[in-house]
């Protein structure tokens, strides 16, 4: 069993393994944009199937490690007085600080191009740059990707990672989000740790969903994922839908910030 979950551990190093399904990448955007306010709604409803999740031919997002911020491999919830520049953060950490993944800060990147791209008014530039901060928005609500136990190979839970985040929302023919009005952010930056922690604090839900689940049906068949659902539904539903509400704030702070533009 040691050796399975370290095999499953390393082939999810790899760019295949995407935080969430198509499936829920796509309803989580779509809810986005229907959280928007005005003429940033009509833009989006507009363009929606320009945007690479929401294009026919759509594929799921290129993950890798750096989409990941495995923190507790290195400090233990609640992550207090926790550095929010990555320079400071490797400053502390150092070399394990590195290993951890990037994504607090890929997001701080990709809001930054998504201001410049308002700026410039290029549509498809505006509509690429949402896309793919809406994507490592999406990657930061799943708790699974925020630890070292990301598969479940600590717990001896390997597979974990595709249950979760792939087959459980990819079972679901609409998973029902529910997201509120998008709103002005103060400070993204502290906005995304916030979420850090709002989504970490459900791992040992997840893990003892998991557990139990496993005990009606260790052949994960349709018995493991109906007790699965009925126990870590909610949690996936509450965490997508989440994201959906913080993509929208995103998008309008980011719009905000470069001056609030006429989009076309």
């Amino acid at each position: 069993m040691r050796t399975l979950a370290l095999l499953v551990a390393v082939a999810l190093t790899g760019a295949e393994a995407s935080a969430w399904s198509l499936a829920a990448h796509h309803e989580v955007t779509q809810k986005a944009i229907d959280a928007l306010p005005g003429a940033l709604k009509t833009f989006y409803k507009k363009h929606r199937l320009e945007m690479p999740t929401l294009a026919p031919d759509a594929r799921n997002p290129e993950h890798s490690q750096d989409r990941r911020f495995a923190i507790d491999r290195v400090v233990p919830f609640p992550f207090r007085s926790l550095p929010k520049t990555e320079a400071d953060f490797q400053t502390r950490f150092g070399e394990d600080g590195k290993k951890l993944g990037r994504l607090p800060w890929m997001i701080r990147e990709s809001y930054d191009k998504l201001v410049a791209a308002y700026k410039t008014g290029e549509k498809d530039t505006i509509l690429k740059e949402s896309d793919a901060l809406a994507s490592l928005l999406a990657d930061l609500h799943n708790p699974m990707a925020l630890t070292d136990n990301a598969d479940g190979q600590k717990t001896d839970q390997p597979g974990l990672w595709v249950r979760f985040t792939e087959r459980l929302p990819g079972r679901a023919s609409n998973l029902g989000l529910d997201a509120d009005a998008a709103h002005l952010i103060d400070d993204p930056t502290a906005q995304v740790f916030a979420v850090v922690t709002g989504s970490y604090v459900w791992i040992d839900n997840i893990l003892y969903a998991d557990d139990l689940a496993r005990r009606y049906d260790p052949a994960y068949s349709g018995v493991y994922y109906e007790a699965f659902d009925e126990r870590a539904g909610k949690i996936l539903r509450e965490r997508l839908g989440w994201a959906a509400r913080n993509i929208a704030s995103f998008w309008y702070t980011a719009w905000t910030a470069a001056g609030k533009p006429e989009l076309r």
